[in-house]
């Protein structure tokens, strides 16, 4: 589990760059833990906690409101993290995270990972600043979309994020419905549906099942 707690810690931003003799003591105290499908890990407004690593699985990040309407803030697979924000400043979740699939998780307790920090101030400080400030510049793009952008140019954006290359073109290979879609974008499942039924019969996508591939660029409105 130490190797792939390694792996996972190596792929968040702000740690990118420590040494991994350095990194391999931090991932020494991490704890393994198994959660079912449908599992919530983390509820928005609970106290700080540890930091997850996902070994497997997958999760969704999303906030929600008392009337149940949810906005998935995005979806983490194996070697992905969560829950950075809190163990650094000790302020409540700011999001609540859902298993998608049963995932077993490598968690580095707050505490376990302050301790670590005042042990290796040289090794990790830097990097942290440099990690938090491209995180910052990402919300920032986020929201940019989210004030700027219609419904049609957000779903056009996550669209184009989530399509990966195969030897076909590009194609968004996890399952993904029209909810999970307007969740994504903030809007809709009905507007979702039937901008991508458009979208299919001009003959930019097409839609195996909840499986999509990208046909040719989609264009910039419609």
């Amino acid at each position: 589990m130490q190797l792939d707690t390694l792996a996972g810690l190596k792929n968040i931003p702000f740690l990118a760059d420590v040494p991994d003799d350095v990194l391999t003591d931090l991932a020494s105290s991490a704890i393994r833990k198994t959660f079912p499908k449908s599992a919530v890990i983390i509820t928005e407004g609970d106290e700080a906690g540890p930091l997850f690593i996902i070994l497997s699985g997958k999760v969704r990040v999303y906030l929600s409101n008392e009337d149940g309407k949810m906005v998935t803030l995005s979806e983490q697979k194996e070697g992905s993290y969560f829950g950075e924000l809190s163990i650094l400043d000790d302020q409540p979740r700011s999001a609540s995270v859902m298993t998608v699939e049963p995932c077993v998780c490598a968690l580095i307790p707050r505490q376990a990972f302050h301790s670590w920090l005042k042990k290796h101030p040289d090794g990790a400080a830097l990097a942290l600043m440099r990690g938090l400030t491209k995180k910052i510049r990402i919300l920032t793009e986020n929201v940019r979309g989210l004030a700027l952008s219609d419904v049609y140019g957000r779903l056009v954006r996550t669209l184009n994020d989530l399509a990966e290359e195969d030897e076909d073109g590009l194609a968004i290979k996890d399952k993904v419905s029209h909810q999970d879609l307007a969740n994504m974008v903030g809007s809709s499942r009905e507007m979702v549906s039937k901008l991508m039924k458009d979208l299919s019969s001009g003959g930019y996508l097409s839609t195996e099942g909840r499986r999509i591939r990208l046909l040719r660029k989609l264009p910039a409105s419609w």
